[in-house]
């Protein structure tokens, strides 16, 4: 079946403010290392105004995905609330410059497009604290059933499965995107949201999932198990395909029977993890809408996750097609 997208993607639209700090302000402004926070508003613009100088850019972890796809050639398109502010015109604007087809309508007036926080320490850990905002006001009736079902596979991230909205956008999105003949794919994001929703993410990811992304921790959470290998037993057969990063370990794909291991590639020093889980989703993705083999796209995930964390910033700084044809 012809495609017109390669991916489509939905999640928070947000935008990025990163900074580099030592681990003493993480201890003094008593924030969660490691881990993304959700804070108020009031929280957010106090945090901004103690955090050392930095960069502002489109981000999101759904969004990263979606231009990782664009930096590899695909074609892509993004679901995701911003607020008709200013915000919410540099996010439009700069998806949109990626390629990617963007045309979710705004809010008028409050609240205000979502913003994360970055705070990135000498060991390249970033610690993320993240105010929602216009994001978590998606509902159904923004999920375009023509895009989903023209994409070859609907991308969704767990940082957006809350508000009972957004989780119907979700099951609609998938039996949109089945209904198609098309595979639906989920990212668990954080730790922080498996906790929250365990038990529904269980019931996602067997009834809705073809393809699970996830790091080893997110796994092990997801089935309340205390070693990787137990979390891999538990998910096989849970859904067609599931992509487990385990950072300098590399990555785990499994399917059916199929078992691969890929060793991670890096280039150069680490400098910032943020993003690697999403890039190393897009590598994945990008590979498998092209056709190739499912270790060569798991090769393609742990490459563009070592590009990502070589530099400060969630999207990549170079082609990341050029760099394929060049390491693959």
């Amino acid at each position: 079946m012809s495609s017109r997208f390669h991916v489509a993607g939905i999640g928070n639209a947000i935008v990025d403010v990163i900074a580099t700090c030592e681990d003493d302000f993480i201890s003094k402004h008593a924030l969660n290392k490691g881990a993304m926070t959700l804070i108020e508003a009031e929280r957010a613009e106090e945090l901004y105004a103690l955090m050392p100088p930095g960069i502002e850019m489109s981000g999101g972890s759904c969004a990263n995905t979606i231009a990782g796809i664009a930096s590899l050639g695909g074609q892509s398109a993004y679901i995701g609330k911003v607020c008709e502010d200013q915000l919410g015109a540099v996010f439009a604007h700069d998806v949109r410059a990626l390629g990617v087809h963007f045309d979710t309508a705004p809010i008028k007036g409050q609240p205000p497009t979502a913003r994360c926080l970055i705070l990135v320490t000498p060991d390249a850990e970033r610690t993320m604290n993240t105010y929602l905002g216009a994001c978590v006001e998606l509902t159904p009736d923004d999920v375009d059933e023509e895009i989903i079902a023209a994409a070859q596979v609907t991308y969704m991230e767990g940082y957006l499965w809350d508000r009972p909205e957004a989780k119907e956008a979700y099951l609609k999105a998938a039996a949109t995107a089945h209904d198609a003949g098309r595979r639906v794919s989920l990212t668990l994001s954080d730790t922080f949201c498996v906790e929250r929703h365990r038990e529904s993410f269980r019931d996602l990811v067997r009834g809705h999932v073809d393809i699970l992304f996830a790091n080893e921790d997110e796994i092990m959470a997801l089935y309340e198990v205390d070693s990787f290998e137990a979390a891999v037993e538990a998910v096989r057969g849970d859904c067609e395909m599931v992509a487990l990063t385990r950072s300098e370990k590399g990555a785990v794909i499994l399917a059916g029977t199929q078992h691969y291991e890929i060793p991670a590639r890096t280039f150069g020093r680490v400098v910032d993890t943020t993003g690697a889980g999403d890039l190393f989703a897009a590598g994945f993705l990008a590979g498998l809408t092209q056709g190739r083999h499912l270790a060569e796209c798991g090769k393609m995930g742990v490459i563009a996750a070592g590009e990502i964390i070589s530099h400060v910033g969630a999207r990549p700084e170079r082609p990341l097609a050029r760099l394929m044809e060049e390491e693959l």
